[in-house]
């Protein structure tokens, strides 16, 4: 793992235990000079430049995770609205060969979900050895958009019971043990936490609105739920500080500046990876006899 991968994860890893303000995270920090390949004119432009590099250094890794049929990494990516998530996504897994990715999204439950817990149907998804898989959203919904809006728990189907903080409290611990299961059996876990300013979710909001080629992109909903705003922060921040953990770290990115966040997310995935140590298999002496007589065969049928 290069330089630029360890700095980028010390500076945005919330420490496990740790008593993580979402205030003391700039959204706009463009990741310090000294993170980014020196040698171009501006941070934009350096971010760019790690861009590719990780992009190129993840298709390399990809290959050797899909050879080596050993680990899978699960990449989850929560946000605001209008934060970057599916941007982030499209860019930094631009050259990654889509035979080894998923990409899911999860919408509203169906009723057959939810007669089931409610980590179910994410388990559905986890990606098999060898493929990386991306939760655009996840189970970390289930602290998130359900705490401000208890009523959705109704909805749930859950015996009755005390739905106070002691409730968020196992949810946690669920999410947690469920982590730590699928690490201990090869998944890679890596969580991202786009963290936008309500100025720039603003901003963006209303490009949305007063470009035509982005109407399809707003919508009404997300105008509600920014009037929860501070309370979404409060949730965040319970979350980064109960589900943090060593197995399973989150990174708190600043999505102010897309080419920030997309460089920052590139190069922890693909340095990540790299650290794995995979190698591509060493055929046995039986694979070698097949390759050879396969070799004959061929050569033989012409």
């Amino acid at each position: 793992m290069s330089k630029h991968h360890h700095r980028l994860i010390k500076r945005y890893r919330v420490p496990p235990g740790s008593r993580i303000r979402i205030r003391d995270h700039n959204p706009s920090d463009a990741g310090g000079d000294d993170l980014l390949p020196r040698g171009s004119e501006s941070v934009k432009a350096r971010a760019e430049e790690l861009l590719e590099i990780s992009r190129e250094e993840l298709a390399r890794a990809q290959e050797l995770l899909w050879a080596s049929d050993t680990y899978s990494v699960l990449v989850v990516v929560q946000g605001m609205d209008a934060s970057g998530k599916d941007g982030t996504i499209k860019h930094v897994m631009s050259g990654v060969s889509p035979q080894g990715c998923d990409v899911h999204s999860f919408a509203t439950p169906t009723e057959s979900e939810l007669d089931h817990t409610f980590l179910w149907r994410y388990f559905q998804h986890v990606p098999e050895r060898g493929r990386i898989g991306l939760f655009n959203r996840s189970y970390y919904e289930d602290v998130l958009i359900v705490k401000v809006h208890p009523e959705m728990i109704a909805a749930q189907r859950l015996p009755p019971g005390s739905r106070g903080p002691r409730f968020w409290r196992d949810r946690y611990e669920d999410i947690n043990a469920f982590e730590r299961h699928l690490v201990r059996n090869g998944t890679v876990i890596l969580k991202f936490f786009l963290n936008v300013s309500k100025a720039e979710q603003q901003r963006r909001l209303l490009q949305r609105i007063d470009a035509s080629e982005k109407h399809w992109k707003f919508s009404a909903a997300d105008l509600e739920e920014r009037s929860y705003w501070d309370d979404y922060m409060g949730a965040y921040q319970d979350m980064l500080r109960a589900t943090s953990t060593e197995w399973a770290p989150w990174h708190v990115i600043p999505a102010d500046h897309k080419h920030v966040a997309r460089a920052s997310i590139a190069a922890i995935l693909s340095g990540t990876i790299r650290s794995l140590g995979l190698k591509l298999p060493t055929p046995t002496p039986a694979d070698e006899r097949r390759l050879r007589l396969a070799r004959r065969r061929l050569i033989a049928a012409d």
